[in-house]
């Protein structure tokens, strides 16, 4: 006769990893939005090793029209990026922004968390109320924590969604001044007035302007 012990052993037993994947996979593609690890793992059964799962399943995905992707601290099935073409004027239309929206999400993105104040001297211009709004109404960008600077100025920083769009994995995959330059979003000289995305005071590289028009 089978002990207490052994029973609860094998209630409590996980699907085979094979099987694991497969639940993570069902998941993401039925999910628009990025899905976190303790998502997952709330809703499979006990025992699950979902992080492993994950990655057995990234791999099984490498090459294809799809991919398995991390996004911040979330999975999702993405579009490979070199099909992006395909769904290009889909995101051209439903995702154009201003070039003062441009500028502010690029130095947000590449200087973040950044406040009002560093934005427009980097811009060289001040930043409107209906910028912010726009970029924060597509979730693009958030509050961070508020500097330790006389007047604890709030700051922004890109959001999941942001980095999910734009296929990244964090802020670090952000792409260099010399892949931009080298995909036409990047201009060799700033606009009259305001000082270069792509250079600091000094010359240097520093924030390049990073989506184009």
């Amino acid at each position: 006769m089978q002990d207490a012990d052994s029973t609860n052993e094998s209630l409590f037993e996980a699907p085979p990893m094979a099987e694991q994947e497969r639940m993570c996979e069902a998941v993401l593609f039925a999910s628009a939005e990025p899905v976190s690890v303790r998502d997952l793992e709330a809703r499979m059964p006990h025992g699950c090793d979902v992080a492993q799962a994950l990655e057995h399943l990234r791999k099984r995905y490498e090459g294809r029209g799809v991919r398995v992707v991390k996004v911040g601290e979330a999975w999702a099935i993405r579009t490979a990026p070199d099909l992006g073409f395909l769904m290009q004027k889909e995101t051209v239309e439903t995702r154009k922004l201003s070039r003062a929206a441009i500028e502010t999400l690029a130095i947000i993105a590449y200087h973040q968390p950044a406040t009002r104040a560093e934005i427009e001297e980097i811009r060289g211009v001040s930043v409107s109320r209906g910028t912010i709004d726009q970029l924060m109404g597509l979730e693009w960008i958030r509050f961070g924590r508020r500097k330790m600077t006389p007047g604890r100025p709030v700051t922004f920083v890109v959001t999941p969604d942001f980095l999910d769009h734009f296929g990244l994995e964090s802020a670090r995959d952000l792409p260099g001044l010399k892949e931009l330059r080298a995909a036409g979003l990047l201009e060799n000289r700033p606009p009259p007035g305001a000082m270069s995305l792509g250079e600091d005071e000094d010359g240097a590289d520093a924030q390049p302007e990073l989506f184009g028009e």
